[in-house]
């Protein structure tokens, strides 16, 4: 894969071969955004888990301390004295069966995370072909299945991220902005991967953490040490 000049020069900075730990590893991804725009600090981490199998599936929720930086919309699904609450609550969008028709012919995802009521997942469902493959399916095990849609929506618009597995083991979340400050980006990497320690299904045996690389948006990455996170 080609690289532009500007990447080439920033990566010149991080030694490939080098377990960073994780206070020296912030310092450097932070200093390896140079684009033009606020760039999304992101972690890769490799696990140990096989998610052909259901008793070694990740799926889960965490609240960053200093949020993401990006502005989330919230798209609820909800009837009645709940979709009042809703929207009360402050979300983007609510609305109930009539949402169907837009999301699935008009082909409308204007929104970043979906909340239902129990009672709204019969109709959630068939949405679930366009939904799935996007990630915004909701489920009870992310809190976005709940009755308590004040708390759901006050927890994402406060820094809420989904971590779960891809096809190849590896959990991709966004742990802030370029612009944040070392801190920040320590403070929300160090709750990010307590949380998915603790989410460590017993099934698994051996390492754990594989590997894990923060990374700019355009910038290389850099390995962090896992035994320094475990």
């Amino acid at each position: 894969m080609k690289h532009g000049k500007k990447y080439n020069e920033t990566a010149k900075a991080v030694n490939r071969a080098n377990l960073y730990d994780p206070e020296e590893a912030v310092t450097l991804v932070k200093s390896l955004a140079v684009a033009k725009f606020d760039e999304t600090i992101e972690a890769h981490i490799r696990t140990g888990c096989d998610g052909r199998h259901a008793d070694q599936q990740i799926r889960g929720a965490v609240v960053l301390p200093h949020g993401t930086g990006k502005t989330v919309r919230v798209l609820v699904f909800a009837k009645g004295a709940k979709a009042d609450e809703a929207a009360a609550a402050g979300a983007d969008y609510v609305g109930a069966e009539e949402l169907v028709p837009r999301i699935q012919k008009d082909g409308w995802l204007d929104f970043d995370v979906v909340v239902a009521t129990p009672d709204m997942m019969g109709v959630v469902g068939r949405l679930g072909r366009v939904l799935g493959p996007k990630g915004l399916m909701p489920n009870p095990k992310s809190g976005t299945v709940t009755m308590d849609v004040t708390k759901a929506i006050a927890d994402i618009k406060a820094g809420k991220v989904e971590y779960r597995l891809d096809k190849t083991n590896i959990i991709h979340v966004p742990i802030g902005k370029a612009s944040f400050s070392e801190e920040q980006l320590r403070d929300n990497f160090q709750t990010l991967m307590s949380a998915i320690n603790k989410a460590r299904p017993s099934a698994v045996k051996g390492q754990f953490l594989k590997s894990v690389t923060l990374a700019p948006t355009m910038g290389p990455g850099v390995k962090v040490n896992p035994m320094k996170l475990a």
